[in-house]
């Protein structure tokens, strides 16, 4: 019972410690990123929901019922996307060493502890290929904040300024 307890306590920590710092973001970057965070989170979600099907991995101490666990998408990649873009958005070779970064370390260190904790195992996927994933995904989403921006600009015209 204390070792089902203290997984969902890491989980719900995953979940809510990331939530603490979104209001150093500041409003003004948290709508302007908002979009990519969302959208980032759909592709995740898709993802985990192929993932799960095919046992690419186990979630053994799911907060949320189904087959997405949206403990991880709505805390720790939901508010270190929005981090990421707040910090390096602009310059895309910035943003990619920061992502290839923090990408190896969730890929690795992180997933293994999170192995050891008992909260998740992975299967089918090797830690690499969550990597591969994760530095794409990264490229990806970068080009849909360029086209969100230049949506917006061309919305509001030349006097708007993000």
């Amino acid at each position: 019972m204390f070792k089902k307890n203290k997984k969902w306590a890491f989980s719900l920590g995953m979940l809510i410690i990331p939530w603490l710092t979104v209001p150093f973001l500041g409003k003004k970057s948290f709508f302007r990123f908002l979009p990519v965070a969302s959208f980032t989170n759909l592709i995740i979600s898709i993802f985990s929901v192929i993932a799960n099907k095919r046992k690419w991995w186990i979630n053994k101490n799911p907060l949320s019922p189904g087959l997405v666990d949206f403990t991880y998408i709505l805390g720790p990649f939901f508010v270190a996307t929005l981090w990421i873009f707040k910090l390096t958005y602009g310059n895309f070779l910035k943003f990619f060493t920061t992502n290839a970064v923090l990408d190896i370390i969730c890929a690795y260190p992180f997933a293994e502890i999170w192995e050891k904790v008992g909260v998740f195992k992975l299967k089918k996927l090797t830690h690499t290929r969550w990597y591969v994933f994760c530095i794409s995904l990264a490229v990806i989403i970068y080009g849909f904040q360029k086209v969100v921006e230049k949506t917006i600009r061309e919305t509001n015209g030349p006097a708007s300024k993000l």
